[in-house]
C-alpha cells in the first residue's frame, strides 16, 4: 500500500536541484541512520529536523500538503491514446450546445448554469473517451457522481451522440410538456439517464463513499462480483463545506476504498464569491484528505508553465505560488500582463528577473489560461494514476478557472454562477476560440443556434466508437429485467395473526422477530440488509449479531469479549448487517446504495434501516429525498417511536412530528401500526409492492415508513372479517365495537367512534371501556394505520373528481355509516390525524402530543400532553355534549374525578 501521507518523489521532480551532490548527500546520510539505527531513529530525526525548520522560520509546507505543483510532472505524464484533436472538437461542441442551451432557456426565466461546465469540460470528456466504463458490459459499469451544476454539459453530450434532440434541448428545465429535460441529475425525472441525484451539495460525496462500500460488499457476500466498478464523483471545491462532503473521508480511507475516485473541480469559486478568499482551498483540501488517509494528486498548472518552472532555480515561484491567496489569483484572471509583472512577480526579485525573460503573451497564457483541468494530457495522467493506486482512495484536485472559454465577461468574475447568458457577439467570440464552422448567418433573429457536426460525422463516430469499447453510453441508468423474487413463507407472517397472549410485546420487537424469520428464507434471506446506527442492542437485534455477522473488509481480526456468550458480537467479511457506528447520515446512504442496487447492479436488495425515529427524518430528510428521487425501495423503521413513549429521554428525543415530515415526500409510504400483525401485514404487502408483483397503477418505486414502539404492551389477535388486511395497508379499520368488546352499551346509548394510531390504540381501549362503565358512551374503535396513505388516496380521488371520474375516498367509505362523531388519537402532534379531516363526513376533532416533548414516565407525559385515557374520555364527552347527547356537566363531572 502506498502511503498516502508520503511526498512523492514526484512532487519534487517538478523543482529543479541547484545542487544534485548536496541533495545525494543529506539523502545518504539518511539512509545511513535507517540502516543503522533503525527506520524509526530516521523518522524521528525527520521530524525532529521538521521542527527546527519550522521554528527558524524556514518556509516549508506543512506536513500533510506538498507544495503548489502539480504532483505528477510533465516528464511523468503518459500519454493520451486516442486523437487529442478529435477529442478536442468534440469538447468544443460540448461547449457550445451547453452554452447554447441555457441561454435559450433564459428567456422563459428558468435559469441554469454556465460556468460550471465550462470550468470542468475536460474533467468530464477525459473521462467519458477514456475511463468511464458503460453498463452493457456486465451490467453495472462504473458509477457516475456529476456534480449538479454541470448537468449542460452532460446533456450537450447526450445531444451529440444522438440520446437528445433539439427539442429536448429547448425543453431544459421545463418538464412538463413531456421531452424536458431536469435542472439537475433527477433519476425520477430522467431515469434512463441519470443514476444519483447529487444536489443538494454534500450529499453526492457521501453517497458515491457509502456506494463504493456497498459495491465491497456485494462482492465479499457472493451476491454478485462487482469488484471491477469504479465509483467516480465530481465535486465542487465550494461544495467540500457541506459537512456531509467531508463526514465519511475517515471510513473510505479506513477500509481502502480503491475503487472510488473523487475529483474536486478547483475553480476557486463558489456560488457568490471565492471559496477561500485568503487562503488555499487546493492546499486546505490536501491536508485534510492525506489527514484522512487518501491518496492526493494534485493537478494544477497547464503545460504552459513548464517554462516558468524550468527557470525557478532558485525554488522562488513554487514559494511565491504558495502565499498568493486564492482570491488574488482570481484577480490575475482578470488583470494584463503589467499588473500580473508587478504584483506577482514584483514580490521577489528572483522572479523580477524571471518575468524579464517572458513576453506579455506568455504570462496571459498562464495566468489566465493554463490550468491542468483543461488540458486532457494532465487530467488522463490523473486518472490513470488514480485507477493505478491501491489501498486507498484518491481525490484529484484539478484547477480550472470557473467560465473558462466564456470569454472574458464570464471568467472568474464572482456573479458568474447566476450569469445564465451570453450575448450574440460573446457567442461569435466563443465560436472563433473553439474554432467551430458556425455561420454568422446561423444567427437568427438574435437567437443562438444549436451547432451539431452530423450524426455520421467523424467526431460523433469518434465519440460512440470510445463509448462502445467501453462499454456503452454514459451517464446511463439501467434497470435490467429481473424477476419479482419469489414471496416469503406466509407462515413468517401469519404467526403474529394469533397475538402474543399473556406476554407483553413491543412493536419494534415484533418487527426485529419477523425479520428473523424473513432473512432465513432459503430463497430471498441473502438479500436482505439489515443497518442500524450503533443501536441494534437498543432495538434487541443483538441476536442477529452471531448468526448473520456485521459487515467489515477486515474480517474479525480480534478475540470479542464477548466470544463465550451466545450472543457475541462477530464480524465478518461477508457479514450480513450494516452496524455504521453513530451516524444516521452514513445509515442512509449505506440505505439509499442498498435500495438501488436493483438497477445499479440488477441486484434486488431489501435494506430495512432502523433508527431512533426522532433522529431520523428530523436529520437526515434531505436524503430521504435523495432516496425517492434516487428511486429507492426498502424499509425505514423509525423505532422508539412517539412523544410519550420513550420514557425519561426528554426533549431532543421524544418524536411528536416524523409523520409529519415523512408525509411532505411523494415516495415515502407511512404507517404508524399498533400490532404486531398490522407490522407483519405491512411488511407483507411492502415486499409484494417493491419487489414481487406490483399491482397496476402501483409505484413499486417507493418506500416504506414504519414506526415501532418499545413499550411492551399485549399484542391481540388480528380481528376476524372481511376487509382487515385491506384496511391495514389502506389505512384503516375498525378494529371492535363496543358491542365485540363485550361492554354491552344501553340501546339508545350515545355513540363514538374512536381513531388511534400506533401505541395510542391502547389509550383509546382504555377510553373506549371508561366510555361505557362509567358514561353509558358507546365508543367503536379504529385502527388508523396510516394517516399519511388515507389523505393520498383521498387527494386522488379529490383529482379524479375535477377529472370528471367518480371516486369516494377510501376513509370516507371506511367511515360510511358510523354512527357519532369522530375523535382521533395520536401519540404524535394533532398535526398527523388532522391530515384526514376534511375527508370524514362525521363531526371530527383530534388529540395528540403537541409541543416540546419532556422527561417522565409513559403516564404522566401522556397526561401532560393530555392524550391518555382519561383525556380521551373528557374529549369525546365534550365532543358529544357539543351535539346535546350526553349532558354539560358530564364533562365537568369528568375532568374533577379524573383530576384534569
Amino acid at each position: 500500500m502506498t502511503d498516502p501521507h508520503a511526498i512523492q518523489p514526484s512532487e519534487l521532480d517538478q523543482l529543479p536541484d541547484r545542487d544534485p551532490e548536496e541533495t545525494a548527500e543529506w539523502q545518504a546520510s539518511l539512509d545511513a541512520v535507517a540502516k543503522a539505527a533503525g527506520p524509526h531513529r530516521a523518522a524521528y530525526l525527520m521530524r525532529r529536523t521538521l521542527e527546527r525548520a519550522e521554528g527558524t522560520g524556514v518556509a516549508l509546507p506543512k506536513l500533510l500538503e506538498t507544495d503548489y505543483v502539480n504532483t505528477i510532472p510533465t516528464a511523468a505524464e503518459p500519454s493520451v491514446p486516442g486523437d487529442e484533436e478529435m477529442e478536442s472538437r468534440i469538447t468544443a461542441w460540448n461547449r457550445w450546445n451547453a452554452a447554447a442551451m441555457v441561454t435559450r432557456g433564459s428567456k422563459y426565466g428558468v435559469g441554469g448554469h454556465i460556468a460550471t461546465f465550462a470550468s470542468a469540460a475536460w474533467l468530464y470528456e477525459t473521462g467519458f473517451n477514456h475511463f468511464f466504463r458503460g453498463k452493457e458490459a456486465d451490467g453495472s459499469g462504473d458509477q457516475l457522481y456529476i456534480q449538479g451544476h454541470a448537468s449542460p454539459g452532460i446533456y450537450a453530450r447526450a445531444f451529440l451522440d444522438g440520446r437528445l434532440n433539439e427539442a429536448h434541448l429547448d425543453n431544459f428545465r421545463r418538464e412538463s410538456g413531456g421531452d424536458g429535460l431536469p435542472s439537475y441529475p433527477h433519476p425520477r425525472r430522467l431515469p434512463w439517464l441519470w443514476e444519483f441525484p447529487t444536489v443538494s451539495m454534500g450529499l453526492g460525496p457521501l453517497s458515491a463513499i457509502y456506494q463504493a462500500r456497498f459495491n465491497r460488499y456485494l462482492t465479499h457476500r457472493g451476491v454478485k462480483d462487482v469488484s471491477a466498478a469504479h465509483v467516480w464523483a465530481f465535486l465542487g471545491d465550494g461544495e467540500m463545506d457541506e459537512p456531509e462532503s467531508t463526514a465519511a473521508l475517515a471510513l473510505a480511507a479506513r477500509e481502502e476504498l480503491d475503487n472510488l475516485t473523487f475529483v474536486i473541480n478547483c475553480n476557486l469559486q463558489r456560488l457568490d464569491g471565492p471559496v477561500r478568499a485568503n487562503f488555499k482551498i487546493v492546499q486546505e483540501l490536501e491536508a485534510q484528505f492525506r489527514g484522512a488517509g487518501w491518496n492526493v494528486i494534485k493537478t494544477l498548472w497547464g503545460s504552459a508553465w513548464d517554462e516558468l518552472f524550468q527557470l525557478d532555480t532558485t525554488g522562488a515561484l513554487v514559494r511565491r505560488l504558495r502565499e498568493v491567496p486564492d482570491a488574488q489569483v482570481q484577480t490575475y484572471q482578470t488583470r494584463d500582463a503589467a499588473y500580473i509583472r508587478q504584483d506577482f512577480f514584483g514580490a521577489d526579485p528572483a522572479l523580477v528577473e524571471m518575468a524579464k525573460l517572458l513576453s506579455d503573451d506568455k504570462i496571459l497564457e498562464c495566468f489566465h489560461f493554463s490550468r491542468g483541468g483543461h488540458e486532457s494530457r494532465k487530467v488522463y495522467a490523473a486518472y490513470r494514476a488514480a485507477l493505478a493506486h491501491k489501498g486507498a482512495p484518491t481525490v484529484i484536485l484539478a484547477q480550472t478557472v470557473k467560465g473558462h472559454t466564456l470569454g472574458a465577461g464570464f471568467a472568474s468574475k464572482n456573479a458568474n454562477h447566476q450569469m445564465k447568458k451570453l450575448t450574440v457577439d460573446e457567442f461569435r467570440t466563443m465560436r472563433d476560440l473553439l474554432g467551430l464552422p458556425i455561420a454568422d448567418s446561423a444567427f437568427t433573429d438574435g437567437q443562438v443556434p444549436y451547432a451539431h457536426p452530423g450524426a455520421d460525422s467523424p467526431e460523433v463516430r469518434y465519440l460512440q466508437e470510445r463509448r462502445a469499447a467501453l462499454g456503452g453510453p454514459a451517464p446511463a441508468r439501467r434497470v435490467h429485467p429481473v424477476a419479482p423474487l419469489p414471496a416469503s413463507a406466509d407462515k413468517a407472517f401469519a404467526a403474529f395473526d394469533k397475538g402474543s397472549g399473556s406476554q407483553n410485546v413491543a412493536t419494534t420487537m415484533a418487527f426485529v422477530r419477523l425479520v428473523k424469520d424473513l432473512v432465513r428464507d432459503k430463497e430471498t434471506g441473502k438479500r436482505w440488509v439489515p443497518i442500524v446506527p450503533d443501536e441494534a442492542r437498543t432495538f434487541g437485534m443483538e441476536s442477529l449479531f452471531p448468526s448473520l455477522g456485521i459487515y467489515s473488509p477486515k474480517g474479525q481480526t480480534y478475540e470479542p469479549v464477548d466470544r463465550d456468550q451466545l450472543m457475541y458480537y462477530k464480524e465478518a467479511k461477508n457479514g450480513q448487517i450494516l452496524n455504521e457506528g453513530i451516524t444516521e447520515a452514513g445509515s442512509m446512504a449505506d440505505f439509499i446504495a442498498a435500495s438501488t442496487a436493483y438497477s445499479t447492479h440488477g441486484e434486488p436488495m431489501i435494506p430495512f434501516y432502523i433508527f431512533y425515529s426522532m433522529f431520523g427524518w428530523q436529520r437526515t430528510a434531505d436524503q430521504m429525498w435523495q432516496l425517492g428521487d434516487q428511486l429507492g425501495r426498502g424499509f425505514l423503521i423509525g423505532a422508539t417511536a412517539g412523544r410519550t413513549t420513550l420514557t425519561g429521554e426528554g426533549l431532543q428525543h421524544a418524536d411528536g412530528h416524523s409523520p409529519v415530515i415523512a408525509a411532505t415526500n411523494p415516495a415515502a409510504l407511512t404507517y404508524d401500526p399498533a400490532f404486531a400483525y398490522e407490522v407483519a401485514a405491512i411488511v407483507k404487502d411492502g415486499l409484494r409492492r417493491m419487489y414481487g408483483e406490483a399491482a397496476p397503477g402501483e409505484d413499486p418505486n417507493v418506500f416504506y415508513y414504519l414506526t415501532v414502539y418499545n413499550e411492551p404492551l399485549p399484542q391481540p389477535a388480528k380481528p376476524a372479517g372481511l376487509g382487515v388486511d385491506e384496511g391495514i395497508v389502506k389505512g384503516l379499520y375498525r378494529f371492535n365495537t363496543a358491542e365485540s368488546a363485550g361492554l354491552t352499551p344501553a340501546a339508545n346509548a350515545p355513540r363514538i367512534q374512536l381513531l388511534g394510531s400506533g401505541t395510542a390504540i391502547h389509550w383509546t381501549l382504555q377510553a373506549q371501556k371508561l366510555l361505557a362503565e362509567e358514561w353509558g358512551v358507546a365508543a367503536d374503535v379504529w385502527s388508523a394505520t396510516s394517516w399519511g396513505e388515507l389523505r393520498r388516496d383521498a387527494l386522488e380521488a379529490d383529482a379524479a373528481l375535477l377529472r370528471g371520474e367518480e371516486r369516494v375516498p377510501y376513509v370516507r367509505q371506511a367511515l360510511q355509516g358510523a354512527e357519532g362523531p369522530v375523535l382521533a388519537v395520536s401519540d404524535y402532534m394533532r398535526q398527523v390525524p388532522d391530515q384526514i379531516a376534511q375527508w370524514v363526513e362525521q363531526d371530527y376533532t383530534s388529540l395528540g402530543a403537541d409541543g416540546f416533548g419532556l422527561s417522565d414516565t409513559r403516564d404522566a407525559a401522556r397526561r401532560h400532553f393530555g392524550v391518555d385515557a382519561q383525556s380521551i374520555v373528557v374529549a369525546a364527552l365534550a365532543q358529544l355534549a357539543r351535539r346535546g347527547e350526553v349532558k354539560a356537566t358530564a364533562v365537568k363531572e369528568a375532568r374533577e374525578r379524573y383530576g384534569l
